[in-house]
């Protein structure tokens, strides 16, 4: 899924992380689009996924797309945003949340620029918030591990306590399994591996068989692992199956590259709003991965059953009547 980034990656290191694509041929309000990391484009989860937004972005559009990696404090992001201004960039991605507080902050000075963040609070005109729906996703991930469980004992591996797909994890483990108990340990970060790695010897001192790595950075080496020991994991943002298919049971997908595209497409139009925007599975930016042959092919049919109502519905399975 990730290997392709190594031919285009080669291609674009000649401008130094800082990457034009090609004319621009929009017809609309797109001109250029640039895109800030916190961390690095090669995590194989959230830093990619925006990556390949950008690719997504540049093949259907046919525009410049830049982006600039290790953008973790203010003034890299303020000197970046004043790079990509510079080279005609008019929408801006920030992938994270820690760009949300700084788009606000600088919005003003460009006001021909729209600044997009992901699960922050945007303030001003030319500033939104695009917001995963993550308690639904967490919650069927939830019941996969509910369901394959040995030992009645599942655990999340947060980065941080506000994540939602924390609880809706909880919820549907034991809307699947009455019996189960669900551990939660915080990282306090996206990418602390060795502290990721120490909790996870907590889980599997206590005897917690399935896991949800709910975090960017320390998420693969977690699943790996996982392998090792002979235990389960939820994948997290990718479809992470090819980390394992007998250890992977399942993904919680966020498909970032579609949002990407959706949202430089509103903004072409026109169409795009300020502020907190949410998205959903009903919009098709999130799904479940591929399944593992070990999860029974009977729960994953009343699985996609049970997605299918919460789509058409917005009731998850234990709010219904």
């Amino acid at each position: 899924m990730y290997r392709p980034f190594a031919i285009i990656i080669i291609i674009f290191l000649v401008l130094n992380t800082l990457v034009g694509c090609s004319q621009s041929n929009s017809s609309g309000q797109l001109q250029k689009v640039g895109l800030l990391v916190y961390d690095s484009i090669n995590d194989q989860v959230w830093g990619t996924k925006g990556y390949q937004g950008m690719l997504k972005i540049q093949s259907e559009m046919d525009v410049d797309v830049f982006y600039k990696e290790g953008i973790n404090t203010i003034e890299a992001t303020e000197r970046t945003v004043n790079e990509f201004v510079e080279n005609g960039v008019n929408l801006i991605f920030g992938h994270g949340s820690e760009f949300a507080p700084i788009f606000n902050t600088i919005a003003d000075q460009y006001p021909d620029v729209h600044f997009i963040s992901f699960n922050g609070e945007a303030k001003k005109d030319n500033t939104t918030s695009l917001n995963f729906e993550a308690h639904a996703m967490g919650f069927f991930g939830g019941m996969v591990a509910g369901e394959m469980t040995k030992t009645n004992t599942v655990g999340v591996l947060a980065s941080f306590e506000w994540q939602p797909e924390v609880n809706g994890f909880f919820e549907g483990a034991l809307f699947q399994n009455e019996e189960v108990e669900v551990k939660i340990q915080f990282v306090e970060s996206w990418d602390d591996k060795e502290t990721a790695l120490l909790l996870l010897d907590k889980f599997i001192n206590d005897g917690v068989d399935v896991v949800y790595p709910a975090g960017d950075g320390y998420n693969v080496p977690v699943i790996e692992k996982l392998r090792e020991e002979g235990l389960y994991a939820i994948g997290f943002v990718s479809d992470q199956s090819d980390l394992g298919e007998g250890t992977v049971l399942t993904s919680t997908v966020q498909h970032v590259d579609v949002l990407y595209e959706l949202v430089a497409e509103l903004y072409n139009d026109g169409k795009l709003e300020s502020g907190n925007l949410s998205f959903d599975f009903k919009d098709g930016v999130i799904s479940m991965g591929q399944y593992s042959s070990s999860v029974d092919l009977k729960f994953q049919t009343e699985l996609e059953e049970y997605i299918k109502e919460y789509t058409e519905s917005g009731l998850l399975p234990n709010q219904i009547q």
